[in-house]
């Protein structure tokens, strides 16, 4: 068994890692920082763990469509059995003010990456009608973002072009797998990255990558940790889309606000 997972040096991305590493599986962990994804090879390598499994790392910015043809190049004859599209990044400000450079790096990372790796294990899974295919959206992806206007809107494109890959496999009764995580705040690095701090408490990490691992394995189309997030993305669906933008709009001020 094999799985291969983007963005893998930190965060959800190595959690996961080692959640898999933990059922046994083999990984390919792709991401650009050399000594995170060493450090953690290492750790899942070491005989003490009692795993046996091996960790290949890639160092890859997965920002351009190049690239990303060129990691599935690599792996392509790998015999993938859980390929998990983790990589990509948030930030904040208001759409007039933002660089857009940084924006257009994210869409690169968060939509054109997750599209391409997506389509071609797509592909290459139905030929053996077998495989699991996550996609890390957010709850993000329910709803409009002022503040985080792109990384809201490129999380809807992952979550929509998963939920209508789904259900094309489900018409072609397929047992090939594709899912979206759809988490709330979670205690990673992402709010550095982004430049924000959430006003609610994040979830555990290592909590979260559990709790998505069993889902995936279950087939749950989309996966929503914690209690909390989940009555908030229920409860949503009956507001006024207008409603909907004003209210993260303050939140999003607020996680400005503390960390500014």
């Amino acid at each position: 068994m094999k799985a291969m997972i983007t963005g893998a040096s930190s965060g959800l991305g190595a959690d996961m890692a080692r959640v898999l590493a933990s059922k046994g599986y083999d990984l390919i962990l792709v991401a650009r920082r050399k000594e995170r994804l060493e450090k953690l090879k290492k750790e899942l390598e070491h005989p003490k763990k009692g795993f046996g499994i091996t960790v290949e790392i890639i160092l890859m910015d997965l920002c351009g469509t190049f690239n990303c043809m060129k990691l599935y190049n690599k792996v392509k004859k790998e015999n993938l059995d859980v390929v998990i599209n983790n990589a990509g990044f948030g930030l904040f400000g208001e759409f007039s003010d933002t660089k857009l450079e940084k924006e257009l790096d994210m869409i690169d990372l968060n939509i054109k990456a997750v599209h391409a790796l997506t389509k071609q294990f797509v592909k290459d899974f139905k030929e053996k009608n077998s495989g699991y295919i996550l996609n890390v959206a957010s709850s993000a992806g329910f709803m409009p973002g002022p503040y985080m206007s792109t990384y809201y809107a490129t999380k809807a494109y992952v979550l929509h072009l998963t939920e209508a890959i789904h259900e094309e496999l489900r018409r072609d009764d397929s047992n090939v797998y594709i899912g979206a995580l759809c988490p709330g705040p979670v205690d990673t690095n992402f709010n550095k990255v982004a430049g924000v701090e959430f006003s609610l408490k994040g979830l555990q990490s290592y909590e979260v990558a559990q709790y998505t691992i069993d889902k995936m394995f279950k087939h749950k189309m989309i996966i929503v940790p914690g209690i909390q997030m989940k009555c908030a993305m229920f409860g949503i669906r009956f507001l006024p889309r207008k409603l909907v933008a004003k209210i993260a709009a303050n939140f999003q001020r607020k996680k400005g606000s503390k960390n500014g």
